[in-house]
């Protein structure tokens, strides 16, 4: 299972600031998440809150089944040590996305307490960003070579020799020069 969480004033998206945020909303992302997952045979459970205790609650009630999350905390982002150390206690990889590139914005905004307790960031990719983590997510925690995620886990080292060389020729046209 894979979960979508959404913190503060996201319930807003497609009415919000849509010059900033766009038209989405967030039904629309929970159904493009959930859709992108099911093609990997994930289920996806889907939160938004406005209150940082109910968040919390959430991810811990389901910290033993989940195989990854998708986190977009809003403006705890920038205020949220409690969230920061919840997510730090849970065994499965977790994607921070923001619709905006928060980076490139006000100087608060600028502050993420979240991003070290996550495996990685997709910020200013709009709607678009929840759909690349959900992919991600879906691929590491199907990838069965590499099995289950693990964060503590050493990295593999994996000799040249060991990757067999795709035998069939590059396709040709199209406008990749790769």
């Amino acid at each position: 299972m894979i979960l979508l969480v959404n913190g503060p004033n996201l319930n807003l998206l497609g009415e919000r600031e849509p010059v900033l945020y766009g038209s989405t909303t967030l039904r629309d992302i929970e159904r493009m998440v959930t859709e992108a997952c099911a093609a990997y045979g994930r289920e996806v459970r889907c939160y938004q809150s406005n209150h940082e205790g109910a968040l919390i609650d959430f991810v811990q009630e389901h910290r033993k089944e989940a195989r990854g999350m998708i986190v977009n905390p809003g403006a705890f982002t920038h205020s949220s040590y409690a969230l920061h150390d919840c997510l730090k206690s849970v065994s499965f990889p977790v994607v921070e996305v923001h619709v905006t590139n928060v980076h490139a914005r006000e100087e608060w905004r600028r502050q993420d307490l979240i991003a070290p307790a996550t495996r990685g960031q997709i910020v200013g990719l709009g709607p678009a960003g929840y759909y690349y983590a959900a992919v991600w997510l879906c691929s590491q925690a199907a990838d069965p070579v590499l099995g289950e995620y693990d964060a503590d886990a050493e990295p593999v080292e994996v000799s040249p020799d060991d990757v067999k060389a795709d035998e069939t020729p590059p396709p040709v046209g199209g406008d990749y020069e790769g």
